[in-house]
C-alpha cells in the first residue's frame, strides 16, 4: 500500500463532502442525526489517523510493528487537515447543582408564590396503636323518680288541656246581676243550682227516651232550687233544697211559689228572690237542662240509688223496685222528677234530687271514670253541652265545688211550718224561725 493512498483517499472525500456542502451525519433515509441533547451529529472524515510516530517500528522485512520497549524516536506529525475536518470534543452540558427534591419544590414553590405563606410541614402520622379492649357497657339505670315526674307531667298537661276546652265550649249566660239593695258579701262561697225542664233543643228521639212529653212548649220552668255553701278554711258544704212550691216574695210580683220568679224573670230575677229570702249573696250560677241529667248518668254508666219503696210513675216514666240498684239516664231522671206517688209530695222530691246529686258527684270524681278515656271524655262532653254558668263562672269554680262535694256534703231541706192553699195553688210554706237560725250559720 502506498502511503499516499490514504491522503489521496481522504482528499477524494473531502472533495465529495465539499460537493455536497453537508457536514452533518445524516441517516440512510437523509436525515439528520442527532446526539442525546438534540443537536446535530458533525459527519466524520473518511481519511484514516495515523498511528502515532513513537509506537511503531520497522524491522527488517519492512514490517510495521508496535514496541513497547523501544527507544522513542522522533513522531511524524500527521497531515495538516482543513479545519472542517478537526472534530472538536463534545462538551457535556453544564448540569444544575443537586439539590433534594424536597428543597426544590419549595425553592420552586417560593419562587412562584413569594408572598403566600409556607405550608407548615405535615406532621408524621402516629403509629397505631394496639387495638383496645372494649370495656362492658354500663346498663342505664331506671330512676322511679325520673318516671313518676315525667308521668305527673303529662297528667298536668292532660287535664289542663281538657279544662281549657271544657272552658271554652260550656254555656254561658248573664245569670247574676247587681241591683239596688242587694246583699253584700257573705263568707264562704255560694252557689245557686237550678234544675230547669227547658226542651228547647231536644231532639224527638230524646223526648221519647226521656218521657219529655210537649217539645213545643218552649217556656222553662224549674224543678230543682239548690243552694250550696261552701265554707272558706275548708270544712263540709252544706246543701240546702228549697222546695219549688215555696210561698216567698217575688220582687215585682209579690207573694208567689218560688219557681214562678223563674218562670217571670229567668235566672236573674230567681237570683234576687232567693238571696233575699235566705239573706246569703249566690256567687256562682249553675243550670242543668232537663235533658241534661240523663246525658250525664249516661256518660258515667249510670249510677246507684236507693228508693225506700217501689214506684210506678207513668208520667215521670219511672217504674222500679225498692231498694239500691243501678239506674241509667231515664231511669234517674224520673227518679228526681216524680212527686205524686209519695205521701210528701215534693218534699220527698227534694231529698230525692240531692241523693241523686251526690251519687253523680261521687260517680264523676271517681278514679274509675277519670282513669277511663271511653267514659271521660263521654263525661266532658255531656257536661259542656248540659251545664250553662254564669258569664263569670269557668271550669275551675266548678273544679272546687266538685272537689268539695265529693268529700260529702250536709244536706238540708228549709225548715216546714205547713202547707196553705193561696190564689197560687197549694204552697209551702216556711218555718221562718228555723229558717232564719239555718241560713244565719252559712253567712
Amino acid at each position: 500500500m502506498s502511503p499516499t493512498s490514504p491522503d489521496n483517499d481522504g482528499r477524494s472525500r473531502h472533495s465529495a463532502g465539499d460537493s455536497s456542502g453537508d457536514s452533518v451525519a445524516r441517516d440512510r433515509n437523509g436525515r439528520p442525526i442527532l446526539d442525546r441533547y438534540g443537536r446535530p451529529v458533525p459527519r466524520r472524515s473518511s481519511a484514516p489517523v495515523p498511528p502515532p510516530q513513537d509506537a511503531t517500528r520497522t524491522y527488517g522485512d519492512g514490517a510495521e510493528h508496535a514496541g513497547r520497549h523501544e527507544a522513542p524516536q522522533a513522531r511524524q506529525e500527521p497531515a495538516a487537515q482543513p479545519p472542517q475536518y478537526r472534530r472538536q470534543p463534545e462538551q457535556p452540558p453544564q448540569a444544575a447543582p443537586y439539590q433534594p427534591p424536597q428543597q426544590y419544590r419549595q425553592n420552586q414553590y417560593q419562587n412562584q408564590q413569594p408572598y403566600q405563606q409556607q405550608a407548615p410541614p405535615r406532621p408524621a402520622e402516629p403509629a397505631e396503636r394496639p387495638a383496645q379492649p372494649r370495656r362492658p357497657r354500663k346498663k342505664r339505670r331506671i330512676r322511679p323518680l325520673r318516671i313518676i315526674g315525667a308521668l305527673l307531667l303529662v297528667i298536668v298537661l292532660v287535664v289542663a288541656g281538657t279544662a281549657w276546652w271544657v272552658d271554652s265550649h260550656i254555656n254561658r249566660i248573664d245569670a247574676l246581676t247587681d241591683y239596688e239593695g242587694r246583699i253584700g258579701n257573705t263568707s264562704g262561697t255560694n252557689w245557686l243550682l237550678v234544675g230547669s225542664d227547658s226542651r228547647v233543643g231536644m231532639s224527638e228521639e230524646d223526648g221519647e227516651r226521656y218521657a219529655a212529653g210537649d217539645l213545643s212548649d218552649e217556656g222553662a220552668r224549674t224543678d230543682t232550687i239548690i243552694v250550696v255553701h261552701v265554707p272558706t278554711f275548708g270544712g263540709k258544704p252544706t246543701m240546702v233544697s228549697i222546695p219549688r212550691d215555696s210561698y216567698v216574695d217575688v220582687p215585682g210580683y209579690g207573694q208567689d211559689k218560688i219557681n214562678s220568679a223563674f218562670s217571670y224573670g229567668g235566672p236573674q230575677l230567681l237570683q234576687q228572690t232567693v238571696e233575699q229570702a235566705t239573706g246569703m249573696r249566690m256567687d256562682h250560677y249553675m243550670e242543668i237542662g232537663f235533658g241534661g241529667f240523663g246525658k250525664i248518668v249516661d256518660a258515667v254508666g249510670g249510677v246507684e240509688l236507693c228508693p225506700a219503696e217501689a214506684i210506678d210513675d207513668p208520667m215521670a216514666g219511672l217504674n222500679v223496685e225498692a231498694g239500691c240498684q243501678e239506674m241509667d239516664g231515664p231511669t234517674a231522671l224520673g227518679y228526681v222528677r216524680t212527686r205524686y206517688t209519695s205521701a210528701n209530695g215534693d218534699l220527698d222530691r227534694v231529698e230525692r234530687q240531692r241523693e241523686f246529686l251526690s251519687a253523680v258527684v261521687s260517680k264523676v270524681g271517681s278514679f274509675g271514670t277519670l282513669a277511663n278515656p271511653f267514659r271521660a271524655l263521654p263525661l266532658i262532653n255531656a257536661f259542656s253541652e248540659a251545664l250553662t254558668v254564669d258569664e263569670g263562672d269557668h271550669v275551675w269554680h266548678l273544679a272546687r265545688l266538685a272537689f268539695g262535694m265529693v268529700r260529702g256534703a250536709d244536706q238540708q231541706t228549709v225548715p216546714v211550718g205547713g202547707f196553705a192553699d193561696t190564689d197560687a195553688g197549694s204552697v209551702v210554706l216556711w218555718d221562718d224561725e228555723a229558717a232564719e237560725e239555718l241560713f244565719s250559720d252559712m253567712r
